[in-house]
This record gives structure tokens, sequence and C-alpha cells, in this order.
């Protein structure tokens, strides 16, 4: 297949180099003034992906998806909307797959819903699930899910994406696998958090309630909340809550530290979403709400933390 990876970050980097290590024609869609990824089209590594020669690179991003049957995305979630708005007269007829995990904040909306307001008659999958690309690189696979309401483009997508490196799992719960894979981003800022307390024993306890948390969320917004502890949640867990790589976690460290952070931890920006959410479901996010009261309402995090031990006691799968 014809393939244009739009973002060229840690993943979509990986992204590029999976699909193109598996048998398809793959080209990476940049900005003609995106330093990073001029660097990386010259050098060829950008320190993690050593990207074949047969790759192009094409720095405008409408002749770079002209030719293309599949656009995959890897941006950071509040820029879809914005990005989809510029190409998408280039978009019409072209499948679409969002690697990138979020809510947009203004509306709540899942990404797939922002795709289908600007996009409503393209097809359009999320490949979400465990793994990062310092470890793919080194050769250490995973499984990974995508999911799509189109259940014919999902099986190509799964059938078509298998390989040595991702065992695919056909998604059946397109809400579900969206919300979980957005919010465990918000608990790995928690488990950061933690680190970042002296408290990393407590990640039991955060894995357990967070998924639960997001299991209730899931099935308010009419998903299913099995979902939470599959491959997009629960199973993502130990890339997010535990390991050196996860942006995430490294914010929450950082936060609880009193250091700054600059890398994207997309986390910040999913729970400003949850909150809007939380007040119109009416669905109770106790880890959620004292991420957000820590990252963006000035709360102190060992007191925030305190206020959870002190919540009215009840029965565990109340």
């Amino acid at each position: 297949m014809k393939i244009t990876v739009i973002g060229c970050g840690r993943w979509g980097s990986f992204i590029a180099y999976y699909l193109d290590r598996i048998g398809n024609e793959v080209k990476i869609g940049a900005r003609p003034d995106d330093s990073a990824a001029l660097q990386f089209a010259e050098e060829r590594c950008n320190g993690t992906i050593t990207m074949p020669d047969r790759v192009e690179f094409v720095f405008d991003l409408k002749a770079a998806i002209k030719d293309a049957e599949i656009v995959v995305f890897s941006v950071p979630s509040q820029n879809l909307r914005g990005l989809l708005g510029e190409i998408k007269e280039e978009m019409q007829g072209k499948g679409i797959i969002l690697c990138m995990k979020g809510l947009e904040i203004e509306t709540g909306k899942r990404l797939t819903e922002v795709v289908s307001d600007v996009l409503p008659d393209n097809r359009c999958a999320v490949w979400v699930g465990p793994g990062h690309p310092q470890e793919f690189a080194d050769g250490k696979p995973n499984c990974m899910v995508i999911d799509s309401a189109d259940s014919e483009y999902r099986k190509l997508l799964v059938d078509s994406f298998t390989g040595d490196l991702i065992r695919f799992y056909y998604g059946d719960d397109l809400v579900g696998n969206e919300v979980g894979a957005a919010t465990k981003n918000v608990i790995g800022i928690a488990a950061g958090l933690l680190d970042g307390l002296g408290l990393p024993s407590l990640k039991g306890a955060l894995m357990a309630r967070g998924t639960r948390e997001i299991a209730r969320l899931i099935e308010a917004m009419g998903g299913k909340a099995l979902s939470a502890y599959g491959l997009c949640h629960l199973g993502d867990y130990e890339a997010t809550v535990f390991s050196k790589f996860s942006h995430n976690r490294h914010f929450g460290e950082a936060f609880a530290r009193g250091e700054s952070y600059t890398l994207l931890a997309e986390g910040a920006y999913t729970v400003k979403a949850l909150m809007n959410l939380k007040a119109e479901l009416g669905v109770e996010l106790p880890i959620c709400t004292a991420v957000y009261d820590i990252v963006h309402g000035g709360a102190d995090p060992k007191e925030t933390l305190d206020g959870l031990f002190a919540r009215t006691i009840k029965t565990e799968f109340e």
C-alpha cells in the first residue's frame, strides 16, 4: 500500500519505519520549516530510528499525501482538527489511521469524532496499545489493537499490518479503545507524581483503581467497561506507569519535584477534557481529578494524595 505518515516524532518515525519494514511504500510528510524533520531527513537517524533511504521525506503536506491510499497521523491531539482543515481537499477518499492518543479539550470529543466532523466520508481507524519506539527498534515485540467503526477497514489493516514486531488484535469497541488509550496518559502522570513523591509502591493500587475509574468513564460514554482492562489501557500500563521512556510518567515525576519538563505529555491536555466530561456525564473520577488539581490547579501533590486516602471507605468493586 502507498502510505504517508504525517508527524515524525518518536512514534510517527517508528510507524513509518515499521510500515516500510513490512512491505509498504511509505512517505513522511512534514512542514518545510520543521527543523527536526529536516535534520532527520538529512541524517536518516533521529537517535532511535534509522530510516531506510527508500522512505522519502516530503516537506509539503499536500504533496506528501497526493498519491497515498492511507494517511497516518501522529501529531499532538489538539492540533488534529486544524491540520485536517488545511488538507481537507487532498484527503478526500483516503483512509485515515490515528496513531495518537487524546481527547479534544474544547469539545471533549474523541479524535475519530474530530475526523468525522471535518472528513465525514473518510474511513478512519485508531492504532493503540503498548510499546515504545526504543524497544521496537531494539527488536522487542509487542501486541497492539486496531479499531474502526468500519469493520472491513479494520480487518484490512489488522491483516495487512501484523508482522514480526507487532501482533495486532481486532478492536470491537471504538469508544472504549479511544478513551482507554487517551486516559492511560493521565494515569501515567499520576504514576510519575508517585515517583516524584518517593511512593512507587502505590503504583499497584493506582493501576487497580485507575483501571476501575476509567472503566466507569468508558461505560458512561457508551463503550464497554471491559475495554479498560485490555491493551488500550491496562495493557499499556507497563509502558506508561513504569517505563523510563514514558513522557507522561517523566512529566509527573518532574512536576512533583518542582522541575521543568519540556517534552510532550498528552495526559496534561487530556485531563482538561476529562474534567469537562466528568461534569457532563456525572461520573466519578477521583484520580483524574487529583491529577488535574495538581497540574492545572496548583494543588500540593502530597496534600492531594492524602485527600484521596481520606475519601469515604467503600467496598473495592462498589
